[in-house]
């Protein structure tokens, strides 16, 4: 069954020309976002994730969409057809101090500019909500995302605690 999204939305446009909508998520969005990890790649909601995932549950779903919206936020990125196609998410501590960044997108729309693009939203949104840090974990084996962030400005920062991740932070 194909949902179709209708709420106020920023419309962005990437490097390459690739239009679309992005918008917060509801917690009224859990079958347009369990649609979409559907069709995202197993490697892809590793990196996500950073575990071995089959299926978001119900449970993470809920998690990505009751939030404390001040602190957190899910954003989905919505294509011509209204179904979602990407997500980003923002995470700030307490302190609004510092926030962490998790983006997917379906591996059939890769290399277009979307994540460049969503990457930059979350980081002005970031700047707009006072967050002088973001920071993106990452699977070590995810090269294209760590390229794409040390692109942006993005720098290696230490992690001792777990050799198969990687931290990025920019600074604002």
């Amino acid at each position: 069954m194909k949902v179709m999204i209708h709420c106020p939305s920023t419309d962005l446009r990437t490097r390459s020309g690739f239009r679309f909508a992005v918008r917060a998520a509801s917690s009224e969005d859990e079958q347009p976002l369990s649609e979409f990890f559907n069709a995202v790649s197993a490697d892809d909601l590793r990196f996500r994730f950073l575990t071995s995932v089959d299926h978001v549950s119900h449970d993470r779903l809920r998690a990505m969409l009751d939030v404390d919206q001040d602190r957190t936020e899910s954003f989905l990125a919505i294509g011509d057809d209204g179904r979602v196609f990407a997500t980003a998410m923002l995470a700030c501590d307490a302190a609004m101090e510092v926030g962490e960044v998790a983006i997917s997108i379906r591996s059939d729309l890769k290399g277009r500019g979307i994540g460049w693009t969503l990457l930059e939203f979350i980081a002005a949104e970031a700047r707009r909500r006072g967050v002088k840090r973001l920071q993106s974990v990452e699977s070590r084996a995810n090269h294209s995302a760590v390229e794409l962030e040390r692109g942006m400005g993005f720098e290696v920062v230490p992690c001792d605690d777990d050799p198969s991740i990687i931290v990025l932070e920019i600074r604002f």
